[in-house]
């Protein structure tokens, strides 16, 4: 079955991961309707895929030959698609964090558990092909994770000696993709956190920010996970961006340890010795993740995990702010 689909917005991964997927996924997504905030590129990219430029996302989602409607972005209309996807009963794919207050996020998720609709977050750390080999040895070999450490150096560029923000992705998203990434690994929700945040001293942002989740249980002592992300290397410190960078994630089990560079970069270790594995043929993570939407859209079982998933993200990272404010360890109720 085709999916008739509706795209809302053309974010900064359009060109590298979504124009080439739905592509290559010709067979199973056919473009109805595209609406972007600027009107010349929403017409340039509905002619390529022989589909209809629409001015408002409330008319794109509003139409009968549409079956599903991709957010690649927030822009400057956040949530508000999302909304009106549901009220036309549509099927969402989400593939950008919407960096919402706690009350605001729970009313979203319960009008799209309310409509009944397929939503699908997108998650690509974790459909990256390292990390779906990096579970199946947890499963088989390497045992229970027990520590992890995850790190994204994002470099920034500067203009008359003051730093600006990094262009993509953005901080929120980042963020909420490595919270989700831990949970992913270790395979259970974290019960508390830590946030610890730097300030630049050339401008009002952070440069670094960490936060430290405990998954313990039942009182025991379970899996650490130290998150990473830090923003103070400019792109004129050429040398600099490019050395030592840390591997994205390491972790660290009960019988081996694992380095993990996404996509496709997968190095373990156990008593045997050194592990390569090569990943780099498997099929890209954009191409996988639209094929589980499509799945989901298209089979009788509802999809709304990936909904829990971004709504518990969003509030451990605003438990780390919380506790990066407050100086103090945050309890994370379910």
């Amino acid at each position: 079955m085709k999916l008739r689909v509706g795209v809302v917005g053309l974010g900064p991964g359009w060109e590298a991961r979504h124009r080439p997927a739905l592509l290559a996924l010709g067979d199973r997504f056919e473009i109805r309707a595209v609406c972007a905030e600027v009107a010349a590129r929403a017409a340039q990219v509905a002619a390529e895929f022989e589909a209809v430029p629409v001015d408002g996302f409330r008319v794109l989602a509003a139409r009968d030959d549409i079956d599903a409607v991709l957010v690649l972005t927030p822009e400057w209309y956040g949530p508000l698609p999302i909304l009106a996807a549901c009220e036309s009963g549509k099927a969402v794919y989400c593939a950008e964090a919407m960096d919402l207050d706690p009350r605001r996020a729970r009313e979203i998720k319960r009008r799209v558990e309310d409509s009944g609709v397929a939503f699908m977050a997108e998650f690509p750390r974790r459909h990256a092909p390292a990390t779906l080999r990096l579970k199946e040895l947890i499963a088989t070999t390497l045992g229970t994770p027990q520590l992890l450490y995850c790190h994204e150096r994002q470099k920034v560029e500067s203009s008359n000696g003051s730093v600006a923000r990094p262009r993509c992705p953005s901080e929120i998203r980042d963020l909420l993709e490595l919270v989700d990434w831990c949970r992913y690994v270790v395979g259970r929700d974290p019960t508390s956190v830590v946030g610890v945040n730097h300030d630049s001293a050339v401008c009002a942002r952070h440069d670094y920010q960490m936060m430290s989740l405990a998954f313990s249980e039942h009182g025991a002592s379970g899996a650490l996970a130290q998150i990473s992300y830090s923003r103070y290397l400019r792109t004129e410190w050429h040398e600099a961006v490019s050395f030592r960078p840390p591997a994205q994630l390491q972790v660290c089990c009960e019988r081996g340890v694992a380095f993990v560079d996404l996509p496709a970069t997968l190095i373990w270790f156990d008593d045997a010795g050194r592990h390569l594995e090569a990943l780099d043929r498997e099929r890209p993570v954009g191409e996988q993740m639209l094929m589980q939407f499509h799945r989901a859209v298209t089979s009788l079982i509802r999809k709304v995990d990936d909904l829990e998933d971004a709504y518990q993200a969003l509030a451990i990272v605003r438990a780390a702010q919380e506790s990066s404010d407050a100086g103090r360890r945050i309890r994370l109720r379910d």
